[in-house]
């Protein structure tokens, strides 16, 4: 049996280490689009914090790893997926034969549609190769304009806060990172960031670059800023262009079932590149987060190696550290229709906590600085544990949430060994 594996990130990676450990007579190869090792973008930051070096970023550190394994490792770039013939014809006129394949390809930052968005001086921070030139030019006291406070770019921002830059924040929505937290959360974490001397301005957008030395930006708001270097960190999208025209069922992202398998049969997809039903939310969802692309690779390696497994939710878990605040997103962070809600308030220290129900279960949450409440939340909503009148005593002071994990998840464990 010849696996092929496009992609060759934490999802690749895991897949194919998963295969090849329950089924070692198979044939595994890994295909990579990037002449460098495997390696984590999650651990570009760090490197350019100057906390790791490029072999810090490596996924797995021992250059023999995958051929210790028997893992086969091939460089090039997808283009078209022949599912007839079970090949998969690459850029550069190469084909690789399957039996079975996984797609894993990952994501790729979008371009937003800025007059001059291609100007020398303006670059995403996705690559090794983007490392490697964005730290060329952070240097202490260059001034650096990022477009885009999300998740990532919230990630990328302190990295550069780090190097000594003065840095300026423009992000198009109405609070920082707002697809994973709401008005209280991503509002507290922008006042934070102005304390820290960012300037963040949110609401607005980039309309123009004009390029030179420096680069020109000018905002929605009518203002100019002179800038050494313009980041873009305006959001992902699945890199499935290659297996639209395949017969491969892809809305969003390539559908996949709850064992990874797509609409075609023997082909599957895990990932940032994958949209999987998620029971929690009742749709399809792309979750481009490590921990779902770890927890897809894993189960789409086992299925693909003859060990049925299947994943019914789709984590929707956040932890984010912004120059030392931490904030956490669970679950249906943004409620459900009818749900109610909990919050608390404390703006002058920097804690923030928010609860969202559907009748009596926790169904998702925001938190900013309660750290020692992440275990918890995360059980409970990922439990799905039913709270009774736990739940008003929550509405009433939403910190007892450990009491409440005591007193109902441990129950509901019980009834169900019971049942």
């Amino acid at each position: 049996m010849k696996h092929l594996i496009i992609g060759n990130g934490p999802t690749g990676v895991i897949a194919a280490e998963t295969i090849v450990g329950n089924a070692p007579q198979d044939q595994v190869v890994l295909l990579g689009d990037e002449p460098e090792p495997c390696y984590s973008r999650m651990a570009i930051p760090y490197l350019l914090m100057g906390n790791i070096d490029e072999r810090g970023t490596w996924l797995r550190k021992d250059p023999q790893h995958f051929g210790a394994l028997g893992i086969r490792h091939e460089a090039g770039r997808a283009q078209r997926i022949d599912t007839l013939s079970s090949l998969v014809h690459l850029a550069d006129g190469r084909s690789l034969s399957y039996d079975r394949l996984l797609i894993a390809s990952g994501s790729s930052p979008v371009t937003p549609p800025v007059p001059g968005i291609d100007s020398a001086g303006v670059h995403a921070c996705w690559t090794m190769e983007d490392a490697r030139r964005i730290m060329q030019l952070a240097r202490p006291g260059a001034r650096v304009l990022q477009m885009g406070a999300g998740f990532i770019g919230c990630i990328i921002m302190e990295a550069l806060a780090s190097r000594g830059v003065t840095l300026t924040v423009v992000e198009m929505g109405d609070r920082m990172v707002p697809r994973m937290m709401g008005p209280g959360a991503g509002s507290m974490i922008k006042a934070w960031c102005e304390k820290k001397g960012i300037a963040v301005h949110t609401s607005t957008r980039v309309d123009a670059i004009t390029p030179g030395a420096p680069l020109v930006v000018k905002l929605s708001t009518g203002d100019t800023i002179e800038a050494d270097l313009v980041i873009t960190a305006t959001g992902v999208q699945p890199n499935i262009g290659f297996a639209r025209d395949s017969g491969i069922h892809c809305k969003q992202g390539v559908l996949v079932d709850s064992t990874m398998q797509t609409s075609v049969p023997n082909i599957y997809a895990a990932g940032d590149c994958a949209e999987a039903w998620d029971d929690a939310s009742g749709r399809t969802v792309v979750s481009a987060i490590q921990p779902n692309a770890v927890q897809q690779g894993r189960c789409a390696g086992m299925n693909m190696s003859g060990r049925p497994v299947r994943m019914v939710d789709v984590p929707q878990i956040n932890v984010l550290d912004t120059l030392g605040l931490i904030s956490t997103s669970f679950g249906r962070w943004d409620g459900v229709a009818g749900g109610d809600h909990a919050e608390l308030l404390d703006a002058p220290g920097f804690r923030y906590l928010r609860l969202e129900f559907d009748g009596d279960r926790l169904v998702g949450s925001n938190a900013v600085g309660h750290i020692q409440h992440a275990g918890v939340l995360r059980g409970l909503i990922m439990q799905k544990v039913r709270l009774g009148s736990w739940k008003d005593r929550l509405m009433a002071d939403p910190t007892r949430l450990t009491e409440a994990y005591i007193a109902c998840a441990q129950r509901q464990d019980a009834w169900q060994h019971a049942h």
